[in-house]
């Protein structure tokens, strides 16, 4: 890595320590280069604010999101696999780095704000390419028809996030057996509602 991205790379991991600790209406750059233990200018001449810090925070793991949903899709595995790849990644992405979730979860994807409505178009990118794994189980007859399938997606990735919601506000440290136990819980509750 260059110097440069070295730098912007610190300055993204101080921006999500602070974002997760203070919320992102309440901090200042000026928090972020503290953190960061560099210039309050040098947070501007990458960012020019910290709006353009949280969407690139955002995007770098919904990026990475879409792409495992993808890469779901394209894969021969069962439908429930498909769903238990997408789960595991979300759960495992928490588990390595919770104030980041905690940032996504809170600040943008709950968020009714300018940040939610922003990434509304990206985040049902994720809702659809779920719903297209539930249609096409449909259409093979391994889960039901009569649940609609952009309504099962939402339901999927709400109970994920609703499980992270819990873990982040509770501020307990989650014993590792809880990460694999709530995978398999929550793909046994989505799959087995879609009968399959």
């Amino acid at each position: 890595m260059s110097v440069a991205a070295d730098k912007r790379r610190l300055i993204l991991d101080a921006a999500v320590r602070v974002f997760a600790r203070q919320g992102f209406h309440t901090c200042r750059v000026s928090d972020i280069a503290d953190e960061a233990g560099v210039a309050y200018g040098l947070v501007y001449h990458y960012f020019p604010s910290k709006e353009t810090i949280l969407d690139t925070v955002f995007l770098e793991r919904w990026n990475l999101m879409l792409a495992t949903i993808a890469d779901a899709q394209a894969s021969e595995a069962p439908p429930r696999e498909q769903l238990r790849r997408i789960a595991s990644f979300i759960v495992d992405s928490y588990r390595r780095d919770p104030d980041v979730m905690k940032v996504i979860v809170v600040e943008v994807t709950r968020a009714a704000n300018t940040f939610g409505r922003t990434h509304v178009q990206r985040i049902m990118q994720a809702y659809e390419g779920i719903a297209q794994i539930v249609a096409q189980a449909q259409k093979a007859g391994v889960f039901r028809r009569e649940v609609d399938a952009l309504f099962a997606a939402q339901a999927f990735y709400g109970l994920v996030e609703q499980v992270l919601t819990q873990w982040i506000f509770s501020g307990e440290e989650i014993p590792e057996a809880e990460f694999e136990h709530v995978k398999a819980e929550i793909v046994e509750m989505i799959c087995g509602g879609l009968g399959g």
